[in-house]
């Protein structure tokens, strides 16, 4: 069994005239981050083994889980690969991931988030909003054998502000 939990970055700002790579967060990126970990929390017993985006708004939001969540240096990658916008990028990294990690949490962008999350999972979502999590749970053994999985958890900030 593998667990698979995809974060999209929070809100990023687009106040100061930065690269798309070196944008930050808002401060609504911080108090959304706040209220889906805290959800996160609550059902949370998956100790992940944590990649992120090497973009700012996207590792600002991993820094903030791994905190919280204690997830030890060990535990925690940045992965210039997954600055992507593309799905299959995504599962490409998926697919060549360690099968010693039994839950992977991948931190990124959409469109390739919401893409990835309708392809491996069994509910469709529209949209995966900044700072979205969603856990998919998959009954294999190795990563390079993901397919269909099940939809377990949708977390949501719209839903605890």
């Amino acid at each position: 069994m593998k667990t698979l939990i995809l974060v999209r970055h929070g809100k990023s700002s687009w106040k100061e005239d930065l690269p798309d790579h070196e944008r930050p967060l808002k401060p609504r990126g911080f108090k959304d981050a706040d209220l889906v970990i805290k959800a996160f929390q609550l059902q949370n017993n998956y100790k992940p083994s944590v990649f992120s985006s090497s973009a700012v708004r996207a590792l600002t939001t991993a820094k903030l889980f791994k905190e919280a969540l204690e997830i030890g240096e060990n535990q925690f990658s940045v992965k210039k690969e997954l600055y992507t916008f593309d799905e299959d990028d995504l599962l490409n990294f998926v697919k060549n991931a360690d099968d010693a990690i039994q839950n992977l949490m991948l931190f990124g962008h959409n469109p390739a988030m919401t893409n990835l999350v309708n392809q491996l999972g069994d509910e469709v979502i529209d949209n995966l909003p900044t700072t979205g999590l969603v856990v998919l749970q998959f009954e294999i053994d190795s990563w390079k054998d993901i397919n269909k999985g099940k939809t377990l958890v949708k977390l949501f900030p719209k839903t605890f502000r």
